[in-house]
């Protein structure tokens, strides 16, 4: 992976979701959660809840464009009907998990299967490790392409998700970190590489490397205490702080000029702009027939260094998750006046604004640095921060009483955004798609 992103683009001011299905929803349809009822959380596996049905996916929009399109691993965009699947959401071949996470070797969340080959049960794989297995197939759908006709390959690896699972030969070379999920951690990441790179060379047994364009992004900032290590960002998975959002990516090509390899790019990217930028900028197709978009076509930027289309990113408003002021706050209907107990930050410029809730603020180095752990420090009762992510990347600077103005003018943003919003959607559990009753198989239930 290093020597990917040190030949091509290292995105250097990239932004993702802090948890997986909303990052998820946003790559594939272009549009912030707050446009598709996401905005809570993530699809939990007994959920009667998909990416909406009536939302154009990038798959659909690149199968217009001409390409063939496949996914291999994990999906995380809901499982309760078969309309939700990613066969009926536009790509033509699927090969993984519909749930987010399991485990490696047994394909299995709890005693329950979750793995598929298009859309029948895949049984056969029990044993094999999950990274070795979607790198084999994606380097099968390389080898088995057809020259002529373009494709899009989502490859989607568990990895470095947990559980922490690797196989005993890539955990050795890191006998010295005496942290046992650092360890397993880093093997694991090391099995990803070893991975990409086998898919990079079949690319060039192929003799497809010169007219392909590899996008690398990150889901969400690491989990903190399952291995991962965000510092010195604050915060971590799951929080609102640059350490759940701020992503690791990297675009590398023969088609990038000349002038922007091996460089770092600086320019306002979001995990949104994929859509718009892969099926305007890299395939020629056209928008027409999405609802309206939130991503830019970040082509240009990317491949030729010009400035970014983007002044600002919302990284969230979620309603349900907000500071409790009285017992029947998070049942209020959705009135659309924003407040500042509502979890919420967005990122105009430089300014970074966030309100509510937006987790545990702590600076936590690796577990060998010898480097104490620094707390958060704020304000008793405090549901304000402003931070200029330019000067103070790393957000030990609060300026929310200092800048009032830019405060003021961040919160009309985020009122803005949420009297633009949908209702979030997070249905409860349904007890029909318990697994028991299919056999101890993840399936659909309606």
């Amino acid at each position: 992976m290093d020597g990917l992103a040190d030949q091509g683009v290292k995105l250097r001011n990239y932004y993702v979701q802090p948890i997986c299905t909303p990052t998820r929803t946003q790559l594939m349809t272009g549009r912030y959660q707050i446009h598709t009822g996401m905005q809570h959380s993530i699809i939990w596996p007994l959920m009667p809840s998909c990416l909406p049905l009536d939302e154009v996916t990038v798959a659909q929009k690149l199968k217009e464009a001409g390409y063939s399109t496949h996914l291999v691993g994990k999906w995380h965009l809901g499982l309760y009907k078969r309309a939700c699947w990613p066969t009926r959401r536009g790509f033509d071949t699927f090969f993984g998990i519909l749930l987010g996470s399991g485990g490696h070797l047994s394909h299995k969340r709890g005693e329950d299967l979750d793995f598929r080959e298009q859309e029948e049960l895949a049984r056969n794989y029990t044993g094999i490790y999950s990274t070795h297995l979607y790198a084999e197939r994606a380097q099968r759908i390389i080898r088995q392409h057809d020259q002529n006709k373009p494709f899009f390959l989502f490859l989607s690896f568990q990895a470095v998700h947990e559980p922490l699972e690797v196989p005993e030969s890539y955990i050795k070379p890191y006998w010295r970190i005496k942290n046992m999920d650092r360890r397993k951690y880093a093997g694991m990441t090391t099995c990803m590489d070893e991975a990409i790179g086998n898919v990079t060379r079949t690319l060039e047994e192929k003799g497809i490397r010169d007219n392909t364009v590899i996008i690398f992004s990150t889901d969400n900032g690491g989990k903190v205490g399952k291995g991962a290590n965000n510092w010195p960002l604050r915060g971590e998975k799951a929080t609102l702080w640059e350490g759940g959002i701020h992503g690791i990516g990297f675009v590398n090509s023969p088609l990038l000029h000349p002038s922007v390899l091996r460089t770092s790019n600086y320019e306002m990217i979001h995990v949104s702009d994929w859509f718009p930028t892969m099926v305007e900028g890299l395939a020629g197709g056209s928008l027409n027939g999405t609802r309206p978009l939130d991503g830019f076509n970040m082509w240009d930027t990317i491949s030729k260094g010009q400035k970014s289309p983007r002044t600002e990113i919302l990284h969230n408003i979620d309603r349900i998750l907000s500071v409790p002021v009285n017992r029947t706050s998070r049942m209020e209907p959705h009135n659309y006046t924003f407040n500042s107990n509502m979890r919420a930050a967005i990122r105009v410029g430089d300014w970074k604004l966030i309100t509510g809730l937006p987790g545990p603020g702590d600076w936590h180095p690796t577990p060998d640095s010898g480097i104490p752990k620094k707390s958060s420090i704020h304000r008793n009762g405090q549901n304000i921060w402003l931070f200029n992510i330019r000067d103070d990347p790393n957000e030990y600077m609060d300026k929310s009483l200092e800048r009032v103005d830019i405060v003021e003018r961040l919160m009309e943003r985020l009122q803005h955004h949420y009297t633009n919003s949908v209702p979030v959607f997070f249905p409860p559990n349904d007890p029909r798609g318990d697994p028991k009753r299919f056999g101890h198989v993840w399936t659909n239930w309606e």
